[in-house]
C-alpha cells in the first residue's frame, strides 16, 4: 500500500489517526499510475473526505465527494486560499524549497486571496482577458495550429501530445501575455515542471517569475495590446509583483488547457463515431470537451484550501490550519451524483473541472476557443487522421495535480 506509518509524537494536531495508522500518497509510484484506483479505495475506507499525504510526506484532506467539493469552493469565508494560515507552513514543516511551494504558496495575485481583495485583482485579470479575447484569441490559435502542423504535415506521422497540444495553448497564451514565441517555448518545460513537482519545482518556478517580471518591466516602458500591458494600465492600480504574480497564474492555467486538448483528442481519435461526427458537422466539439472535462478533468486535483476553523466535513473533524486540496477527477465521478458513469453527460455543465465559486477560472471561454480552433484546424489539415496504436495501448502519468497522456501517436494521408 502506497502509505506512510505515523507515530504519536510525529502526528500534528488534527491528525485524525493513531499509532502505526498509514495515510496514503498522492505521489509516487502507485499514484503516477493508478490515481483513479487510489481515489476509489480511499473514498471506500473514509468516504468523502480522506487524510493523505502530498510530497515530502506533508498532511492533508482530499475531498473526494462532489457535494463537499462544492461547498468548500462555495465558501471562502471557511476555507479560504490564504496559505498563511496553514498550520504545517506557520511551524516550518514545509521546506521552502518544497515542489508544494509553487502550488499551495501565498502568492499576491486574486487565486491567493478572498474577499474585497480577490474582488479588485479578479476584476483586473477579467477585464484583461476579455480584452485579449476580444483581440484576436481565435487568430493566434489558427497561426500557431498550423505552424504546430506544418513542422510534421509531410512526414504522415506525429505524436499529437509532444507535437502538438503540448506547445499549442502555451504558445497562443503567451502571445496574449506579450511574450515573443521563443519565450512561450521556454516556459512550456517549466511549466511543466512545476505542475509535475520534484526538486526541480521550485527552480523552475522562478524561470517564470523571472521572464515575467522582465516583461512587466519592459511593458512600463514599451506598452502594446497585451494582458501584461492591461494590467499595469487597469484602474485596479496593480503593483509590479501583483502583475507578475496574475501572468503567472494565467500561464499556469494554460498548461492545464494542454492537458485538456489532449484528452479531448483522445476521445476523438478513439471513438470512430465521434470523429466522423466532427468531419461531417453532425458533432460539436463542446459536446466532446463537455464528456473530457466529467471523465477527464485537465486538473485532477485542485490545490488548495485552508480551514479558517474546527469544522466538520464528509464525517471528520477538520482542525483550523489544516490543508485541502480538492479532487475535482473522484468528485466528477462521486456514485453519489453519478451512480451510472456511463450514462451521457451531454448537456451538463455542473463539473467541477473549472472549480466553482468566487475562484471559478475567469479564463474558460478562452480555453474553449483555443481547444476549438486546435482541433477543426487539425482534422481539416490531416486528411485520414487516425490512431497509429490500438487504443488501449495508450498510457498516462499522474502527478498530484494533474493525470497527463504521456502521448498520442496517429498517421495521417500525405
Amino acid at each position: 500500500m502506497n502509505a506512510q506509518p505515523l507515530n504519536d509524537s510525529e502526528a500534528p494536531r488534527g491528525c485524525p489517526f493513531g499509532h502505526d495508522t498509514e495515510l496514503t500518497r498522492l505521489y509516487g509510484p502507485e499514484a503516477a499510475t493508478d490515481p483513479r484506483g487510489i481515489y476509489e479505495r480511499l473514498r471506500k475506507e473514509h468516504g468523502s473526505v480522506a487524510p493523505v499525504l502530498l510530497e515530502g510526506d506533508i498532511r492533508a484532506w482530499l475531498v473526494l465527494g462532489y457535494r463537499d467539493s462544492r461547498r468548500v469552493l462555495d465558501n471562502p469565508l471557511h476555507f479560504p486560499r490564504d496559505a498563511r494560515i496553514w498550520r504545517d507552513w506557520r511551524e516550518g514543516r514545509v521546506a521552502e524549497n518544497s515542489p508544494l511551494v509553487p502550488m499551495l504558496a501565498w502568492r499576491p495575485d486574486c487565486v491567493s486571496q478572498d474577499g474585497e481583495a480577490h474582488r479588485r485583482l479578479r476584476g483586473a485579470v477579467s477585464d484583461g482577458l476579455q480584452s485579449a479575447a476580444g483581440r484576436g484569441v481565435r487568430r493566434h490559435a489558427t497561426h500557431f495550429a498550423n505552424k504546430q502542423i506544418d513542422a510534421f504535415a509531410d512526414s504522415g506521422r506525429a505524436d499529437l501530445v509532444a507535437d502538438y497540444a503540448d506547445y499549442l495553448p502555451m504558445l497562443v497564451i503567451a502571445r496574449v501575455l506579450g511574450l515573443a514565441e521563443a519565450e512561450g517555448r521556454r516556459l512550456v518545460e517549466s511549466c511543466a515542471q512545476v505542475m509535475k513537482g520534484g526538486e526541480d519545482a521550485v527552480m523552475h518556478d522562478g524561470v517564470i517569475r523571472e521572464i515575467f517580471g522582465e516583461l512587466a518591466e519592459r511593458r512600463r516602458s514599451e506598452p502594446g495590446s497585451d494582458l501584461a500591458t492591461g494590467l499595469l494600465e487597469h484602474h485596479a492600480a496593480l503593483d509590479h509583483d501583483e502583475v507578475v504574480a496574475h501572468l503567472r497564474a494565467v500561464l499556469i492555467a494554460a498548461h492545464v488547457t494542454t492537458n485538456l486538448l489532449a484528452r479531448v483528442l483522445e476521445l476523438v481519435l478513439t471513438d470512430a463515431s465521434r470523429l466522423s461526427g466532427l468531419i461531417s458537422g453532425q458533432l460539436n466539439i463542446s459536446a466532446v470537451v463537455e464528456e473530457a472535462m466529467w471523465n477527464s478533468p485537465p486538473l485532477a486535483v485542485l490545490p488548495g484550501r485552508f480551514a479558517a476553523s474546527d469544522v466538520e466535513l464528509g464525517g471528520h473533524r477538520i482542525e483550523e490550519g489544516d490543508l485541502l486540496v480538492l479532487g475535482l477527477a473522484p468528485g466528477n465521478i462521486d456514485p453519489e451524483i453519478r451512480p451510472d458513469p456511463s450514462v451521457s453527460v451531454q448537456g451538463n455543465q455542473a463539473h467541477l473541472a473549472f472549480g466553482a465559486g468566487p475562484h471559478e477560472c475567469p479564463g474558460q471561454n478562452i480555453g474553449m476557443s483555443i481547444i476549438e480552433i486546435a482541433v477543426d484546424v487539425l482534422l481539416h489539415r490531416l486528411p485520414g487522421l487516425r490512431l497509429a496504436v490500438p487504443p488501449e495501448e495508450l498510457t498516462s502519468t499522474a502527478s498530484t495535480w494533474m493525470s497527463l497522456l504521456d502521448s498520442l501517436p496517429v498517421e495521417f494521408d500525405v
